[in-house]
């Protein structure tokens, strides 16, 4: 089994002792991202739906330095702080993964790192 370490200067670095992905045996693992700029870490202003756009961003770039991309994502969890989100988060995540459809969680919770109203994890097929 081959463990490789995945990681782009075109998404966030790590906030914590982590990797951005981890590709083992044909799969791509992404670590939780929220919308933090790459260029300066920062959290971005706006509201959930520019934070889901900013995230989907992040994990474009670490998905396509592990060799993949967001059509061969085939599970995606998501973390909301305020599930009354729902729905404008899932308009924008239609836009880039609801023509692939992979299985997909959504989970409530009391908060996330640098006060993100969003993170999103990937598990994603290679080429």
């Amino acid at each position: 089994m081959l463990r490789e370490v995945v990681s782009t200067n075109k998404a966030p670095e790590a906030i914590g002792p982590y990797e951005q992905a981890i590709k083992c045996n044909g799969l791509l693992f992404t670590s939780g991202q929220i919308a933090l700029d790459p260029a300066t870490g920062t959290l971005i202003d706006g509201d959930v739906s520019a934070q889901t756009r900013q995230v989907r961003d992040n994990l474009k770039a670490v998905l396509e330095a592990g060799g993949s991309s967001l059509d061969h994502v085939i599970k995606a969890t998501v973390y909301l702080t305020d599930l009354d989100n729902f729905a404008k988060m899932n308009e924008v995540y239609a836009e880039y993964l609801g023509h692939a459809k992979p299985a997909r969680s959504t989970v409530g919770v009391a908060s996330l790192p640098r006060g993100a109203s969003i993170e999103i994890d990937l598990v994603a097929i290679t080429r």
